[in-house]
C-alpha cells in the first residue's frame, strides 16, 4: 500500500466498517512506519483492473505482530484473497521474526474466524464491547510461529 492508494482504500473501508471505519490518518500514520530499514508495518493492497479488492496490514513489535487490519471487497469473497492477504502478512511477521501473531475479531464475522482458524489462529480470549459504537465483542486470537502457518499461496499470485 502506498499513499496513493489510501483514498481508494478508505471507501472500501467505508463500505465495509461504516459504523467504525479508520480515518484517512490512521492509514498514513501505519504507512509512515511501513518503509525502510526501520520499518515495523506490512500493508498491502490487492487489485482486480483498476480497483482495489482488498488491503490488509501488520504491525510488529519485537517478537510480536498484529494484524491491524484485513478486508475484502464483498464481490470477491469467496475467491481465496483474504487467505491471500493473510499469507502475505503472515510472511511479513516471518521477516520481522515475530513468533506469534495476534488479531481481534468480531464475534459476530463467523465468516473472518472460519479463515483464522484455518491458518492455525486459535481464541485466547474475548475483548468485551471492543467495536464501537454498537458494543460488540471481539475475539482475541493467537497463532504461535507463523512460519509453520504459511499456506503456500502468494498475493499475486
Amino acid at each position: 500500500m502506498r499513499w496513493w492508494d489510501i483514498d481508494p482504500v478508505l471507501e472500501l473501508e467505508r463500505e465495509l466498517f461504516p459504523e467504525d471505519a479508520w480515518s484517512r490518518g490512521m492509514f498514513w500514520s501505519e504507512l509512515a512506519h511501513s518503509r525502510g530499514p526501520d520499518a515495523t508495518r506490512r500493508y498491502v493492497v490487492a487489485e482486480h483492473g483498476d480497483r482495489i479488492v482488498g488491503y490488509a496490514g501488520l504491525a510488529s513489535s519485537g517478537d510480536q505482530a498484529d494484524v491491524q487490519t484485513i478486508a475484502v471487497a464483498r464481490d470477491h469473497w469467496g475467491t481465496g484473497l483474504g487467505a491471500r492477504l493473510l499469507t502475505d502478512l503472515l510472511k511479513a511477521a516471518t521477516a520481522f521474526e515475530c513468533s506469534e501473531v495476534l488479531l481481534e475479531c468480531r464475534v459476530d464475522n463467523t465468516r473472518a474466524q472460519k479463515l483464522y482458524e484455518r491458518f492455525g489462529f486459535e481464541v485466547i480470549g474475548v475483548r468485551r464491547g471492543y467495536y464501537q459504537p454498537g458494543n460488540v465483542d471481539a475475539l482475541v486470537m493467537r497463532l504461535t510461529d507463523p512460519s509453520t502457518s504459511v499456506q503456500g499461496t502468494d498475493i499475486n499470485g
